[in-house]
């Protein structure tokens, strides 16, 4: 693989990060408007999913990537458990809808950053992804815990209001589920040679997650308390949700799992920072604790994603001077 080539992947997971930092505010004002966290989800995960049941047939990749998605499925060379990864990113767009309304994007950001880069780690080491077995090293190891720590630091300001501490947990747990959803949908990806039927999958499966609960909500509560808001901005968090897991299935196989995930971490961070500073909503102003651990975030990234790199240049330099040294080739 050319380094030309994953450049280019991680950089497109980076401006998809970013992204994804705007829909956490689209959905998570979607969800103060509606006063209902499953119903922003639905509205989100099925506007998508409406604008993918238009595209996909439309194309020409499309109509072949589900007639081999079928053929795959009967042959078992795909398997019905890599097709739910739209379940984690349903729960994902409810945290969003639920919680960033009172934690702020950057706070929850940070949270889904910690739960993401702890399970990549074990997604990599497992081989779930189209990229196969990556090793846990070091420095992927201590990316992880300062990912942890920079969460402990951003909602250090929140440790007297047990209520947004708690809700902290959730985005926590929804990037858990991030990095198992994005190595299956990349498998999709693979088998199916088509980024448009892998982002249908996981929409399909979302939506219908996201719409038997709020059926069950309904049963319970009834109708949200407020009514379905008239901007339409409101409305683009289904269209930016394609374009991120779009990205995400296309370039996982280039980078791995872990590196992917960095990726998109590097323009969470940075996309929602700027949104809670720049623009912050009635409930969330970004303290010097949240940026700060906005900031050590960055850190995890960079030490996870450039350890490697250091470690192998460092023993190449080695190799190279033993190597001369045995030629009698010294420099010159």
């Amino acid at each position: 693989m050319s380094a030309g080539r994953r450049a280019g992947a991680i950089g497109l997971a980076t401006v998809a990060g970013v992204a994804v930092a705007i829909q956490s505010r689209i959905n998570g004002e979607m969800g103060v408007r509606l006063g209902d966290g499953i119903a922003a989800a639905a509205v989100s995960f099925g506007s998508g999913l409406l604008l993918l049941l238009v595209l996909v047939p439309a194309t020409g990749t499309g109509r072949r990537g589900l007639a081999t998605l079928r053929d795959a499925l009967t042959r078992g060379t795909l398997r019905p458990w890599q097709c739910l990864g739209g379940g984690c990113g349903a729960f994902l767009v409810f945290t969003q809808g639920t919680t960033v309304g009172t934690l702020g994007v950057a706070v929850f950001t940070v949270a889904v950053v910690a739960g993401q880069s702890a399970s990549s780690l074990a997604v990599d080491r497992a081989g779930v992804g189209p990229s196969g077995r990556q090793p846990v090293t070091a420095a992927r190891l201590a990316g992880a815990v300062l990912t942890v720590a920079a969460v402990l630091l951003a909602v250090g300001d929140r440790f007297g209001q047990p209520a947004a501490l708690g809700l902290a947990v959730l985005p926590l747990l929804a990037g858990i589920g991030v990095a198992w959803q994005q190595a299956v949908n990349g498998w999709v990806r693979v088998v199916t040679g088509s980024t448009l039927t892998a982002t249908l999958v996981n929409f399909a499966v979302g939506t219908t997650v996201l719409l038997a609960a709020f059926a069950v909500s309904l049963a319970l509560r009834g109708l949200p308390p407020g009514g379905l808001p008239t901007e339409p901005w409101l409305y683009l968090g289904g269209p930016i949700g394609i374009t991120f897991i779009a990205v995400a299935a296309a370039v996982v196989r280039l980078t791995g799992v872990l590196l992917l995930g960095l990726a998109t971490v590097a323009g969470q961070v940075t996309g929602a920072v700027l949104l809670d500073v720049l623009l912050p909503s009635t409930t969330s102003h970004p303290g010097a604790t949240t940026v700060l651990g906005a900031v050590l975030t960055l850190v995890a990234v960079a030490v996870a994603a450039l350890g490697g790199r250091f470690r192998a240049w460092s023993s190449g330099t080695r190799s190279g001077t033993a190597r001369r040294g045995r030629t009698g080739g010294g420099g010159r």
